[in-house]
């Protein structure tokens, strides 16, 4: 179980600004997505998957996208037809 000054570190070296009032509700979910882990770590690896299980995939349908100067539009920066961000590493 992780706790508020936990979750305030880990956001700090993940530079993720986190206001104190989110705090306590950033640490309750923090906890539950542990909880899932805990649960995973349950299941019995290396066992075969029930045969009458299946993995149903929708075809994909392409379908127009937006136009370009829409799109451009939402971005901060454009260059060239192209939405330029900023360099991340030197």
């Amino acid at each position: 179980m992780v706790s508020e000054q936990d979750v305030s570190h880990i956001a700090e070296l993940a530079d993720i600004g986190i206001e104190a009032e989110d705090l306590a509700r950033f640490t309750r979910e923090f906890n539950a997505i542990l909880d899932y882990f805990d649960i995973l770590d349950q299941v019995k690896s290396g066992e075969p998957p029930a045969p009458d299980l299946v993995n149903i995939l929708r075809e994909d349908e392409p379908e127009p996208s937006l136009p370009l100067d829409e799109v451009l539009r939402n971005a901060g920066e454009s260059e060239d037809g192209f939405i330029k961000a900023p360099k991340v590493m030197q």
